[in-house]
């Protein structure tokens, strides 16, 4: 099995930063991808960014300019430091894996999430 355990969310003002760190474990081989992905209240679940174990980056045109995401292969880690937060920034933020484990299997993992709460 593999686990990811995210930590580093809260409430800031606008304009504020939080760093998100995401950590996976387990029967893991490799990890084709990993990123981040955040839900709103009423909203579906969006992508705000992700890596491939190549480094290759995507980021959501949201948050282009004020988030940064960065790997660790070493450590199995994914982080998301984000600045300039915005009260639209508000959402429960997920971390997601594509890993391919031990026994040669392909899967999609999900963390339990963390709320960042964006307010004055």
């Amino acid at each position: 099995q593999v686990q990811l355990v995210e930590s580093g969310g809260g409430l800031v003002q606008p304009g504020g930063s939080l760093r998100l760190s995401c950590a996976a474990s387990g029967t893991i081989f490799k990890i084709n991808a990993m990123g981040w992905y955040r839900q709103a209240p009423g909203k579906e679940r969006e992508l705000v960014a992700v890596t491939s174990q190549d480094y290759t980056i995507v980021y959501a045109d949201s948050v282009k300019g004020r988030f940064t995401i960065s790997r660790d292969n070493a450590k199995n880690m994914v982080l998301l430091q984000m600045s300039s937060l915005k009260p639209a920034d508000t959402a429960v933020y997920y971390c997601n894996a594509v890993v391919l484990t031990f026994s040669r299997s392909l899967e999609n993992i999900w963390g339990q999430g963390t709320q960042v709460t964006v307010s004055s």
